[in-house]
């Protein structure tokens, strides 16, 4: 039985499929999530089981990204189970270990891809004929994640609060939740593309090899048949030599002839067969030149992905300033009405004692 390799409570939920930004709870309670390593497929796994039910079955892959989105929540995008993962931890010490252990199985994943693409090329360097070289904030008793990246106001009463500061924070929010969105889905499109790149190669692969094989066949049989074709031309040259049998000489001699016709012309199909072959190397190179395109536009996505999340990023620091602004203003607003209660209740008591010295006094005649 396979042992995990790092294992961690926390709250799985799953991104709504339907709106693409609220969590859907995939669990009523912390559950145990697991990394493991898939040795028949050279993988990592992330795999959580709530009572007989697979919550989380995912394959970690090199392009994949964990994202804390709050100091407890954090969330990675799977292109083949095609969701979004969200996890809410305890402590913000367990969300950390997490992160850090998903990324270095990400890295490992990276390092067991280049190692299957180095044997890859050694197996091409071989192919000389058929074809050239191919180079996430959750406490115990809170079971819901806050919405994507979304913060919510304070909970007390709010007095004196200003209109064009809500309008403001809730343009803000609603921009930080589109650029998440498009970061995500930047995140699906190059997990697509390299599932369809890599199918791609094994096709590839499996033509070279059986194109190899089948030419190194052809090239035998192209060996055996010119050496019986010098065999039956020196027979040719022995008969003619020979002077005492004229008549059987020539009867051998037009069937020695017919056999190197039809040695040459099965000669001459060989190489139409292997002349096809090689016009098929230009596909090849074609394929090669499309693969080449996909992974630069791979990386081009990864460099806006990396800046969309810079922007996330500064945005959320930009909410979050807004907000201690605002609470800050709306506790000096507090202040300023305590002061102005104490003055008034002293106005009242001056008042009072004015209108007692008024009575006391005596009333002219």
């Amino acid at each position: 039985m396979e042992q995990p390799l790092f294992s961690a409570k926390a709250h799985v939920f799953q991104i709504d499929p339907a709106t693409k930004r609220n969590w859907i709870p995939a669990s009523k309670h912390a559950v145990t999530v697991s990394f493991f390593y898939d040795a028949s497929r050279s993988v990592y796994r992330i795999i959580s089981v709530g009572g007989t039910k697979a919550i989380i079955n995912s394959t970690i892959t090199p392009n994949m990204t964990f994202t804390k989105t709050s100091q407890k929540f954090g969330q990675w995008a799977d292109s083949r189970a095609n969701t979004v993962y969200g996890l809410g931890f305890a402590t913000e010490q367990q969300l950390q270990q997490f992160s850090d252990q998903f990324k270095e199985l990400k890295e490992a994943a990276r390092l067991v891809r280049e190692k299957s693409q180095e044997k890859f090329e050694l197996i091409n360097t071989g192919l000389n004929i058929a074809a050239p070289q191919l180079s996430q904030g959750l406490s115990e008793d809170r079971h819901s994640p806050p919405p994507l990246l979304c913060v919510n106001g304070p909970g007390e009463d709010k007095l004196f609060r200003s209109k064009s500061a809500d309008i403001e924070l809730a343009s803000e929010k609603e921009h930080v939740k589109k650029m998440l969105s498009e970061g995500s889905i930047c995140e699906v499109n190059m997990e697509t593309e390299l599932l369809t790149l890599q199918e791609s190669n094994a096709k590839l692969v499996a033509a070279l090899h059986e194109a190899n094989s089948s030419i190194e066949q052809w090239k035998k049989q192209l060996a055996e048949y010119q050496e019986e074709t010098e065999r039956l031309r020196e027979q040719v040259a022995e008969l003619e030599a020979q002077s005492g049998h004229p008549a059987s000489s020539e009867k051998q001699k037009e069937e020695i002839s017919h056999s190197v016709e039809e040695m040459e012309a099965l000669i001459k199909a060989k190489d139409e067969e292997i002349n096809t072959l090689q016009c098929k190397k230009s596909d090849f190179g074609e394929m090669e030149k499309e693969r080449e395109e996909v992974n630069k536009r791979m990386q081009e996505l990864e460099e806006k992905n990396a800046e969309l999340e810079r922007q996330v990023q500064k945005a959320e620091q930009t909410l979050a300033s807004s907000l201690d602004a605002r609470q800050q203003a709306e506790s000096e607003v507090r202040k300023v009405i305590e002061v102005l209660d104490l003055k008034i209740f002293d106005l009242n008591d001056l008042r009072q004692s004015l209108t007692k010295l008024l009575d006391k006094q005596p009333t002219k005649a």
